[in-house]
């Protein structure tokens, strides 16, 4: 998928707090493609950077996976036309999530 257009839908947007653990607020725009499912049997979900205000749709480009080598998921990068990300960008603001699992990053 990496280089392909995706619409996600936003169901977790900059600044929200995860629904089910109230301390992780969302550093950047979270949500899952529609009508791809991913290994847990949901829809993919994506983290959406290069964008720093809160939304509810968007259409970008997967420019990255963090693949969780100890979960059955991995997650999308995706990104604005043009953005450019690092490893280190990635690892930087998913952080706040990615912490809990050990992660490689594709690009």
């Amino acid at each position: 998928m990496l280089g392909k257009m995706v619409n996600v839908t936003v169901d977790r947007p900059l600044g929200s707090f995860h629904p089910k653990h109230k301390n992780i607020v969302y550093p950047l725009n979270y949500g899952y493609v529609n009508g791809i499912i991913a290994p847990d049997g949901e829809e993919q979900d994506v983290y959406i950077m290069g964008v720093d205000m809160p939304i509810k749709e968007f259409t970008g480009r997967v420019v990255a996976v963090i693949r969780r080598i100890n979960d059955v998921e991995d997650k999308w990068i995706v990104a604005p036309e043009g953005y450019t990300v690092t490893k280190e960008d990635i690892i930087k603001a998913t952080f706040f999530q990615e912490q809990y699992f050990n992660i490689e990053i594709i690009l």
